[in-house]
């Protein structure tokens, strides 16, 4: 892999079209920010329609092509073995290309990249495992059968907090079933998606399996959303932006798996130890400085402990270490825009007009070394209501906001009240109550004593407004492929269809 964070610096970065890097069209190029400085760092090609129609084009050229269609499932797995292997001899690489790119901590990207080709491993395995059925029929000499078959040409539209990650849990299963792929990186980090376009080449992949087009959305999105030669629409990213995609898609009948936002709700039950429940919070909402679909960014505290678990949590709190990312000392990096730093202030003062209280955090840190970058103070908003705008809306930052309860009933009305429904967590040591609320509770993930633990195992996904279809386990498998239908008659014989013949 040619590209390091070396390499990137005052670069422009190409499209990945049809095996081959290549200029936009247009000729235009945008910058790309370093979310510790606010400064551009390389730029990247802007996509249009024209560029879209060559991706999808070369990406449906390889849906044909034997060499791809009628590789057997055997070698598509040894294939995707292979981009596992080299994904992991160039983690370190990529880690550092995302962390310049979207802000997130070094160490947690090392771990990251080098837990991932796990996940190729996974889905490789699958290739040769997705098997069909057979099914009665109610006449003799007969076969009847179903069989699963790739969709043909799927585009990926990725987010930019955890871009490689979050594409791995779809690119896989679709390369190891024998779909063919053009993904959109969101033009806050495109970085990593198109040096893992090196690694694939460098696999073997046949020429046009996989492309990549930067760009905006405006431009490179909305042509992608709105193509006729796409089979399927992954998109990981906000509702609105999610609705819009599918209205696209809707048009020309095409189904899509959405990832969407998030308001996921936290429970702490007067039962538990409390350094561990603080732990799990922390955990749960201010890693990544919150910029997780799954933060359990609504706190609900059993009214009994309360207070201890406030004075416990804002200690806590007030001892993370905000820096910057490649240090490792560090706890939280910066935002990575420059609008959603803007968008974290705003809704933290309106918590404020609204009635609730900063217990710690609020604003920008105060550091000399961290005045240039998206950094923002771990916040703690007590005196919550549900109602507050920023207990509704989902905020992508380090901001928690706890209130008190005082039966389970009302803590699983205070927690279903919201339009997301992608994650939840509760900790409590009596596991008919952990039941109870993992059987109520309107979200698609339920942790229990523990949060943001996750597998490519275990199929996952969203509720309500968080969006539909699910992300991993043998499930995805069945996301990515269709169902075909296959009767053979094999009598010998083709009856009169005008004769009726009673039994």
């Amino acid at each position: 892999m040619k590209t390091t964070v070396k390499s990137l610096e005052g670069s422009r970065q190409l499209l990945f079209i049809n095996g081959r890097f290549v200029a936009p069209k247009s000729g235009n190029y945008i910058a790309s920010y370093d979310p510790t400085t606010g400064e551009p760092w390389y730029e990247f090609a802007e996509a249009d329609a024209a560029d879209v129609d060559d991706a999808v084009a070369a990406a449906g050229k390889a849906f044909r092509n034997p060499a791809w269609r009628r590789m057997t499932q055997t070698d598509r797995g040894r294939l995707v073995r292979r981009l596992a292997d080299l994904v992991l001899q160039h983690a370190d690489e990529l880690a550092e290309i995302e962390t310049r790119d979207n802000g997130k901590l070094i160490k947690e990207m090392r771990a990251q990249m080098r837990a991932m080709p796990d996940s190729y491993h996974y889905f490789a395995g699958m290739a040769d495992k997705l098997q069909g059925e057979t099914i009665p029929v109610n006449k003799l000499d007969m076969l009847n059968f179903n069989m699963r078959e790739p969709l043909g040409v799927v585009g990926m539209i990725t987010p930019w907090n955890s871009p490689l990650m979050l594409l791995t849990g779809t690119l896989a299963p679709c390369l190891a079933i024998g779909n063919t792929v053009v993904i959109k990186p969101s033009e806050h980090a495109t970085a990593s998606t198109l040096a893992l376009a090196e690694l694939i080449a460098e696999a073997g992949f046949p020429e046009g399996v996989v492309n990549v087009v930067t760009g905006t959305g405006k431009s490179a999105g909305e042509a992608l959303t709105r193509h006729p030669g796409v089979a399927k629409y992954v998109f990981t990213g906000s509702t609105n932006t999610g609705r819009r995609i599918a209205g696209n898609a809707a048009m020309n009948l095409i189904p899509c798996s959405m990832e969407l936002g998030g308001k996921s709700p936290h429970v702490v039950f007067g039962d538990v130890d409390i350094e561990h429940a603080v732990n799990g919070v922390v955990s749960g909402v201010f890693a990544a400085a919150g910029q997780t679909c799954v933060a359990g960014s609504r706190c609900f505290v059993e009214a009994s402990v309360y207070d201890r678990f406030i004075d416990a949590l804002v200690a806590r709190t007030q001892r993370i270490r905000v820096g910057h990312p490649m240090v490792a000392e560090t706890d939280i990096g910066p935002l990575a825009l420059a609008d959603q730093l803007s968008k974290v202030e705003t809704y933290v003062a309106s918590g404020v007009r609204e009635g609730a209280r900063i217990a710690t955090g609020g604003k920008r840190p105060q550091a000399q070394d961290l005045s240039r970058g998206w950094y923002f103070e771990p916040t703690v908003m007590v005196e919550a209501q549900n109602d507050m705008s920023f207990m509704r809306d989902e905020l992508f930052g380090p901001v928690v906001g706890v209130m008190p309860f005082r039966t389970e009933e009302e803590m699983i009305s205070l927690a279903n009240d919201t339009n997301y429904g992608l994650a939840s967590g509760i900790w409590t040591q009596n596991i008919d109550r952990a039941m109870r609320f993992a059987n109520q509770i309107e979200a698609g993930t339920v942790w229990i004593n523990t949060y943001r633990s996750s597998s490519f195992m275990s199929a996952n996904g969203g509720f309500k407004e968080s969006g539909y279809g699910r992300r991993g386990g043998f499930e995805v498998m069945r996301e990515f492929s269709r169902l075909k239908n296959i009767i053979i008659d094999y009598s010998g014989a083709m009856q009169d269809p005008f004769v009726i013949r009673l039994k």
